[in-house]
């Protein structure tokens, strides 16, 4: 029971010690001093609420927002003391917005319920006394052997036991964990590999020791200790051992495994993406602006009282006839009396803080982040993918971008690897027509027609054949020996692997004679020339950043123990001792000039001692439970030494479509690109050429292969001298990692400023912590600029979390990028739109928004705090408590939120086509200072008119009604309040520049509601209200003709003089934005109704269907281009 209420409250229970022991199928030792450790079950919760927690955690996360809090306040006041004003007039719009929010919250989590049920109760089968009983996966536990059959998820975390194949291999897909579609092979320690029935797994005696859980997908240490005839054997346990929950088997018929992280503690759900914690430019300011409107509301209040009391120091006016005293109120504390005064003015005036704001942000945000996956522009048919959005808290800050921070491999490029050029033994090799030529040579010469390869060629190409992680189609492997060519050299395999560079190199060197035709066990099978060829895979040492290579140590058929390594020519050319380095080194570099990735591949030979040496101390680094990865990274130095070189390949890397005008365009926009990259200088260099990043006009400034900081710090001076001397010419900078490293440790602010000063920043040989560095170095510098960052792989997932804005591609290096992204897209070229349509959009929507609300509520309370001047300051209200309630709610809602989802000011095709239209909108300049203080102005100018106007036309005549009756203070106070309710929405309708009919819908229809809805409320007598104030006085007010005339009249007056300012600046001081309008205007841009032009003579009821279709992006590009010829500059 008091794990259940931890559980429920969210605590975990804490782990005992680093590492777990799991004892297989729950056989704990007997002696009775043994106690069990304590692990979760296999529960799945995804959700956030529980039954019981529900109501108390969702009012404590909505009031934790100054608003509602705000509002609690002012409710609970006007509970405990007496006030002009009803507690249902701050209680019912609290009430609307925290049961929408919590209606919203708490409908997504019982989705979120429902699919943790779907998956807690799945069936799965576990071995338990001695046979396979069918169970629901939350009933699985630790220990407990777990049977999985082809094409099933993988339910827990298994570490795999055996296989329905001799060697105890399976192979997995983990596509819904990282999106790596190819087949990943994992193997069973020997011991346990031959246990392939349920009564001999039934009989196993082992215990495994792991470490406890932990997020990192490819992260495993542990060991196994079987007991085998009184004899304990102890073996590795490794990542190629554990079977990850969401995991799919493939290719085999059924596996055994044993649950060692179940439930919430599987590496599944560490990986969970949490909300984004971002907060965008936006929201800030909004906070702002309601502290300023927080602090207006206190003067007022202050004010108030203060003129109360100065008004009561006459003794006829603290006193009158008509109002006496009680004898409790005379002597009653003038303290208490003043703080009672002043809250109820609080509360008199609390309107003007929009309680409403938040929710409708919030709709405006969730239901507008749909148009970016509903947009085809973005949609990308080959792959069948749209662009996605992770969350939309962040849809307004794609208009405020300032700085891009872009991977290179997969982003820029297609990340789909050719093989073009290779170097051996020191002589330059190309692919012609499937046989390697050495450069100079062609087909026709008398040495180009060559037949077989020589020694070195075939040992470099085994090599490049047997150093990979390359799988094969299962379909095929038994069809090794199928279908050649007469020459016995092509091979119909087809290859998968995680890496596009090894995939390209296994399919060069088959096509040149030498083909890797599968894994059998422990043995990787080679054909060189037909010939087939067996070598003894015996040793796997893995890829890693650090050490940027990768190893394997095989037996070749004569016997001979082999190292074969490939890797960045900076981590392989240092450890070589011997072959061509000097030539060798220059092809890489000349490779790298020519924009191609470079690797180079090296072996050793070893004597039986030095393997006998090296497999002790593997064993014992695999084998450690605490600092395996840097005893393996020792034994793995020690073993990568004193090589041979082979050789080298150079493999390109195609771009992707469109990135030169997308990168032109960004720079158009004022948006400064900074690529980084963990290629190489040259390759870097090269292929930002290529890209436009660089222009060839450009003068490169360099930061490289520095190692002091002395040596780095004067560099950094002469290129800040360099710049101040040539600030005509446009500067790019080349930082290497080291260089990095050096210039951010000490001289951070000159670097900075070096930085800040040049067009293009191209950084290479970068770590992924660099990249989040970087990025977060220019986030926080006294600027703070808005940044974005997008990139395709796990090593860029530090970069985009740390960025304002993250964006992930959806390419070939798996799907961690766009998990952990706010917003995924499928090639670079859609970020043109996504932030010149998208988000210049969605910042003008919302800036509007914001401020419209706060100028609705100033000219919803002013004529409240003017009113006071006229009625002794005795807090009485000018408007009706109903009229107070829905003014916010169903009155003056629905326009605002219409246009922030649909408004247009400029036609997308005109944004996109002219990229400097986003400077118009950047560093927040349409929610600065000076726009707020000019809505803020405006609602106090429009205030006062509403107020004196209706006071001078009719506040002085009593007899202006229809019937005669006098004009009295509820007659007053509705026609102001009319007045407001249509000016307010007329001024939403002179914002609008995109009219659909929705827009006219809600427009029109919110003040014909308006009406219609006071013609009831005040014309009938309704028995459940406590006092009916209002009724019949709507009625008597529009039956005077006075009084249309001044609601037209004051309407008027007041929006004429806005109307005169947009015309005035409009001709006088146009922005470029403003230029655009009437530039798409004047070249017959006027189709408002439709994204794209249409021609005439089209039907009425098209007008819906054309609208659908521009807020979805739906546009035929054949029928744009043909109207746009005879439109000439009106669609690009």
């Amino acid at each position: 029971m008091l794990r259940w209420v931890r559980q429920q409250l969210g605590f975990d229970p804490p782990h005992q010690s680093d590492t777990r022991t799991i004892y297989i199928a729950n056989r704990f030792p007997q002696h009775g001093h043994y106690v069990p450790q304590k692990f979760a079950d296999n529960r799945i919760i995804s959700s956030k609420y529980t039954v019981w927690n529900f109501v108390p955690k969702n009012l404590f996360e909505q009031f934790r927002r100054v608003a509602n809090f705000y509002f609690l306040i002012i409710f609970l006041v006007q509970l405990m003391i007496d006030t002009p004003t009803s507690p249902i007039t701050s209680g019912l719009p609290l009430f609307f917005v925290i049961t929408v929010t919590a209606i919203k919250q708490g409908y997504e989590d019982w989705l979120r319920h429902k699919a943790d049920n779907e998956v807690n109760g799945a069936p799965v089968y576990v071995v338990r006394s001695g046979g396979l009983v069918k169970t629901r996966s939350k009933n699985i536990r630790v220990g407990d052997i777990v049977r999985v059959a082809k094409d099933e998820t993988f339910p827990v975390d298994l570490v795999l036991l055996s296989s329905d194949r001799v060697d105890g291999s399976c192979h997995v897909t983990t596509a819904s964990l990282d999106g790596e579609t190819n087949l990943k092979t994992h193997v069973a320690v020997p011991e346990t590999a031959v246990l392939q029935s349920v009564a001999n797994l039934d009989k196993l005696v082992a215990v495994i020791e792991c470490q406890q859980p932990e997020a990192d997908l490819y992260r495993f240490v542990g060991r196994i200790t079987v007991s085998q005839q009184a004899e304990e054997i102890v073996r590795p346990l490794g990542p190629e051992s554990l079977l990850l929950r969401g995991a799919r088997l493939k290719n085999t018929k059924e596996i055994f495994g044993v649950a060692v992280y179940t439930g919430m503690e599987t590496k599944m759900a560490l990986n969970y993406k949490s909300k984004s914690q971002k907060r965008s430019a936006v929201e800030k300011s909004m906070n702002s602006f309601l502290i300023i409107y927080l602090i207006i509301l206190l003067f007022e209040a202050i004010l108030s009282t203060i003129l109360k009391y100065a008004w009561q120091a006459e003794e006829k006016w603290d006193e009158p006839w008509y109002n006496e005293k009680t004898e409790h109120e005379r002597n009653s504390s003038k303290i208490l009396r003043f703080i009672s005064d002043f809250l109820a003015f609080l509360v008199l005036y609390n309107f003007i803080i929009p309680i409403s704001l938040y929710v409708t942000v919030e709709m405006q945000k969730f239901l507008g982040s749909f148009f970016i996956g509903w947009d085809l522009d973005l949609y990308h048919e080959e792959t069948n993918q749209r662009a996605q959005v992770n969350t939309s808290d962040l849809n307004e800050e794609l208009g405020q971008v300032e700085y891009v921070f872009t991977d290179k491999t997969g982003t820029l490029t297609e990340n789909e690897m050719q093989f073009r050029e290779c170097s051996i033994n020191g002589i330059k090799y190309q692919e012609v027509n499937g046989k390697l030529t050495p450069e100079g040579f062609s087909e026709d010469s008398p040495d180009g027609n060559r037949h077989g390869l020589v020694k070195e060629e075939e040992l470099f190409l085994k090599a490049v054949c047997l150093c990979h992680t390359v799988q094969i189609n299962a379909d095929q492997t038994d069809g090794a020996d199928g279908p050649w060519h007469a020459n016995g050299i092509t091979s119909p395999l087809e290859y998968y692997a995680s890496s596009p560079d090894e995939k390209a190199l296994v399919e060069a060197a088959s096509r040149v004679g030498v083909v890797f035709t599968g894994i059998s066990g422990d043995s990787m099978e080679v054909k060189s020339l037909g010939k087939p060829e067996r070598y003894k895979l015996l040793h796997v040492l893995e890829f890693d950043p650090n050490r940027r290579r990768m190893s394997v140590i095989v037996e070749s058929p004569s016997g001979e123990k082999l190292l074969f390594t490939k890797g960045a020519e900076s981590s392989i050319l240092p450890r070589s001792k011997s072959g061509e380095i000097d030539k060798t080194r220059i092809h890489v570099d000349e490779f790298a000039l020519k924009g191609l990735r470079t690797l180079c591949v090296a072996y050793r030979r070893f004597t039986p001692e030095e393997y006998q040496e090296i497999g002790k101390r593997l064993h014992e680094a695999r084998t450690a439970l605490q600092q395996r990865e840097e005893k393996l990274a020792d034994v793995f130095n020690f073993i990568e030494r004193d090589l041979e070189l082979l050789g080298a390949t150079g493999v390109e890397d195609k771009l992707q479509e469109k990135v030169q005008e997308t990168i032109e365009a960004l720079r158009l926009a004022g948006i400064k690109v900074w690529v980084l990259t963990g290629d190489k200088h040259e390759t870097a260099v090269s292929v930002s050429l290529s890209c436009g990043h660089f222009h060839r006009t450009m003068n490169i400034l360099e930061l490289v292969q520095h190692k002091s900081d002395s040596t780095c710090a004067e560099q950094l001076r002469q290129l800040a001298k360099r710049i101040k001397e040539d600030h005509v010419i446009q500067h790019g900078l080349v930082v290497d990692g080291t260089s990095l490293s050096l210039a951010l440790r000490e001289h951070e602010k000159l670097f900075m400023e070096v930085c800040k000063n040049c067009s293009a920043v191209l950084c290479c040989r970068m770590a992924p912590l660099q990249k989040a560095k970087v990025v977060r170095l220019l986030k926080t510098s006294p600027e703070k600029p808005i940044t974005l960052a997008i990139g395709d792989g796990a090593n860029d997932v530090s970069m985009i979390q740390e960025a304002h804005v993250g964006i992930g591609i959806m390419g070939k290096e798996g799907r961690q990028a766009v998990r952990n992204s706010d917003y995924a897209i499928a090639r670079f070229k859609f970020l043109s739109k996504l932030l010149f349509v998208h988000g210049h959009f969605y910042y003008i929507r919302i800036a509007t928004l914001v401020q419209y609300f706060f100028y609705k509520n100033v000219c919803f309370i002013t004529p409240q705090f003017l009113y006071q001047f006229f009625c002794l300051f005795s807090q009485q209200t000018l408007y009706d408590s109903v009229y107070l309630t829905l003014y916010n709610i169903c009155f003056t809602s629905l326009p605002v939120l219409i246009y922030s989802l649909f408004e247009q000011h400029v036609h997308p095709h005109v944004l996109q086509s002219k990229p400097v239209l986003y400077r118009d909108i950047s560093k927040n300049a349409h929610l600065g200072f000076k726009p707020f203080l000019y809505w803020t102005i405006l609602g106090f100018f429009h205030a006062f008119v509403f107020f004196y106007g209706s006071y001078l036309l009719m506040g002085e005549d009593t007899s202006l009604l229809g019937n005669g009756q006098m004009f009295g203070n509820w007659t007053f106070g509705t026609l102001v309040f009319t007045v407001m309710v249509i000016t307010v929405t007329m001024k939403m309708a002179l914002e609008t520049h995109f009219w659909t009919w929705i827009n006219h819908f809600v427009t029109w229809g919110s003040i014909v509601f308006y009406f219609i809805f006071s013609l009831f409320y005040g014309g009938i007598i309704w028995p459940f209200l406590h006092t009916q104030d209002m009724y019949f006085v709507f009625v008597q007010l529009l039956s005077s003709g006075s009084a249309w005339f001044a609601i037209i009249l004051i309407v008027v007056a007041c929006l004429f003089i806005d109307v005169v300012k947009k015309v005035l600046y409009r001709h006088l001081q146009p922005t470029s934005t403003e230029k655009a309008q009437l530039t798409e205007a004047g070249s017959g841009i006027n189709c408002l109704d439709s994204m794209c032009c249409f021609s005439d003579g089209e039907t009425a009821c098209t007008s819906v269907r054309r609208m659908l279709e521009r807020l979805m992006g739906r546009c035929s590009p054949a029928r744009v281009s043909s109207v746009c010829k005879v439109t000439e500059e009106t669609c690009i």
